[in-house]
């Protein structure tokens, strides 16, 4: 058996608030990143595409990343930052400033202007990982990027680059997961909620947190459940995913797409002052239909409340 690079455990988003001026609201997030310490998550990222790193200003990036650092030097917590660009060169200063902070994990996701070729896959990863040998690499692996990299390819990339030690799936599919495991042992693999049951019998991967982080204690038994093979409780948590997803995304319609506007709708779920809005042009959910929402939650599913 290999060991995977990254230790087992729940990885979880830091969503960035933002006010009606779209100034930081730096108490907020700060209370936020507390809120999900307290609650027993000790791995936590910021500026994925729930936390809108694809639209934050260099100054922003700059400005989020120092408090998010500050938050996390905490004995035991494992903080990274996320890298959305279409340039590599900003992906880059993006690393140099952040490292000079004390960052050394980093989220890197595949530059979406163009799909990358194989050879430009291969500079990516030497122009990142290869650049930076004393720090750590999760890769998301999603589709706005154009190109979802394989288990084989993942195990290549590995035997090159040592720091590349992670990755994140959103997939159910199990011939996808099992090449993962297969092919790419030595990464810990993170897969959200729907695939998760699935991927824990193929391997040991880490869990992707995303609309269970509505009640944490559950979502904490669903980890806990996946890592020791529970089948019977592994069903009985899932058996609430088809209601849970039905009840968020009938409250957002067709009035949001973005990530960011359903891991808030979450982080509201905990702070009722943790405001909706996205960056622009991206559409947040109304007022209403968050209240539609958590009233839903407490009729339907007040098991998943806080």
């Amino acid at each position: 058996m290999t060991t995977p690079r990254y230790r087992r455990c729940i990885l979880a988003t830091c969503c960035v608030p933002w006010n009606a001026g779209l100034k930081f609201e730096e108490d907020v997030f700060r209370r936020n990143v507390r809120l999900q310490i307290a609650s027993g998550l000790r791995d936590l990222y910021i500026f994925g595409t729930a936390g809108e790193g694809y639209a934050v200003t260099e100054s922003q990036f700059d400005a989020i990343t120092r408090v998010f650092l500050d938050e996390t030097r905490i004995d035991g917590v494992q903080a990274m930052v996320g890298l959305i660009s279409p340039s590599l060169p900003t992906i880059i200063e993006r690393i140099e400033r952040a490292r000079d902070m004390g960052a050394r994990r980093f989220q890197l996701s595949l530059p979406s202007w163009g799909v990358l070729n194989d050879a430009e896959l291969q500079t990516f990863f030497r122009e990142t990982c290869g650049r930076f040998r004393d720090c750590e690499f999760l890769h998301y692996n999603l589709l706005r990027s154009g190109r979802i990299i394989t288990g084989a390819e993942y195990g290549l990339l590995a035997a090159k680059h040592e720091n590349l030690v992670a990755t994140k799936n959103s997939t159910a599919d199990e011939k996808r997961l099992q090449s993962l495991f297969s092919e790419a042992p030595q990464l810990r693999h993170f897969i959200t909620e729907l695939g998760f049951a699935k991927a824990c019998h193929l391997g040991d991967c880490g869990f992707l947190i995303s609309f269970l982080s509505t009640n944490f204690q559950l979502a904490h038994d669903y980890f806990r459940a996946g890592c020791e093979r529970d089948t019977t409780q592994l069903a009985a948590i899932t058996a609430d995913f088809e209601g849970l997803i039905a009840t968020f995304k009938e409250a957002v319609g067709d009035t949001a797409h973005m990530d960011g506007a359903y891991d808030k709708l979450f982080c509201r779920i905990h702070d009722p002052d943790f405001p909706l809005r996205l960056l622009p042009p991206y559409e947040c959910v109304s007022e209403p239909r968050f209240e539609h929402y958590r009233d839903q939650m407490r009729s339907r599913h007040p098991a998943w409340m806080p």
